[in-house]
């Protein structure tokens, strides 16, 4: 029977390190690594060509490209596992999207990937540290592993879905204001493109950024209408989409906007409101806690603690 040592997992990913990065430096060799015919070809053809604008996009995004091309067989059955656990790709585009991520979701998956590998890289240091002070079964070295590996593409994930929620929640809050000034700017006489651009000029919040997207869209031909629905669509804000499904009627039956921007900036503080004292509802039994066990026992103590003090002196 042969013995294994302890440092066999390091010296393994040693060795994997020094055969990847001697990989590297041999296809860095002009021989080897001069570029091809497609490549030399693409940023003449950008405009015309769609396949080119992805080649090229798809060399822009990827830092590595070699290791890329080594571990694709691998990253791809993987990315597919991936959209089929956690959602297809056409949710985590809208979470991304939500998020103000300007990754595609092959390029988060990527990430995913790697933050699973950090993970596995760590159960690999925990598994080989405890191994060296107690005998740990090679079965629960390897459920160690899998674990911290799982654990580091739940976490990716749930990150992900944490900054969508929270910025979806701070441009809840920024609508009714941005309603409020683009009524003052139609107000004043201003078109409703030229309001969205004072808006996204002169504000710095989350609708704002993507206010001056849409802004930026129709500047390149799309219509408003079109790029008010789109903005809509990714964010998934009840509120943001009721406005716009206002403002697009407004301008296709030619009402006027002013009147119904206030109204729905004044319904989207309602909802706020509402929402609020919903939420002040259900937490109505978390907000005892403190209550129960910190107030009341402080108030408890400090009523009969004198009492106690002057009777165990007194007697």
């Amino acid at each position: 029977m042969v013995r294994v040592s302890a440092a066999l997992p390091l010296a393994i990913v040693l060795g994997l390190a020094l055969g990847v990065g001697a990989w590297l430096v041999v296809s860095a060799l002009p021989r080897l690594g001069r570029p091809t015919l497609m490549a030399r070809v693409a940023p003449f053809v950008v405009d015309v060509s769609p396949a080119a604008r992805e080649y090229l996009d798809r060399r822009t995004a990827n830092p590595l490209p070699v290791l890329g091309l080594v571990l694709s067989p691998v990253a791809r059955p993987l990315v597919r596992l991936l959209d089929a656990l956690l959602g297809g790709s056409a949710s985590l585009g809208r979470r991304l999207a939500q998020a103000g991520s300007a990754l595609r979701p092959s390029e988060f998956r990527i990430r995913q990937l790697l933050w699973g590998a950090g993970g596995a890289g760590l159960g690999v240091l925990v598994a080989v540290t405890a191994s060296r002070s107690v005998a740990v079964p090679p079965l629960a070295s390897v459920g160690i592993v899998a674990v911290l590996a799982v654990l580091g593409v739940v976490v990716r994930d749930t990150l992900l879905q944490r900054a969508a929620r929270a910025r979806v929640a701070r441009m809840a809050e920024e609508l009714p204001t941005v309603l409020e000034f683009l009524t003052l700017s139609l107000a004043a006489g201003e078109s409703i493109l030229d309001a969205i651009r004072r808006v996204a000029r002169v504000s710095r919040g989350e609708l704002a950024r993507e206010l001056a997207g849409v802004a930026t869209a129709v500047a390149t031909g799309l219509p408003l209408a079109d790029s008010l629905a789109e903005l809509a669509g990714r964010m998934q804000l009840p509120p943001l989409t009721r406005s716009v499904e206002q403002i697009v009627g407004a301008l296709e039956r030619g009402t006027p906007l002013v009147e119904v921007l206030r109204a729905q900036a004044q319904d989207v503080r309602v909802d706020a409101k509402r929402e609020l004292l919903e939420a002040a509802g259900k937490k109505e039994v978390a907000m005892l806690v403190p209550l129960v066990f910190l107030i009341l026992p402080v108030t408890v103590v400090f009523a009969l603690w004198p009492g106690v003090v002057v009777l165990q002196t007194g007697f």
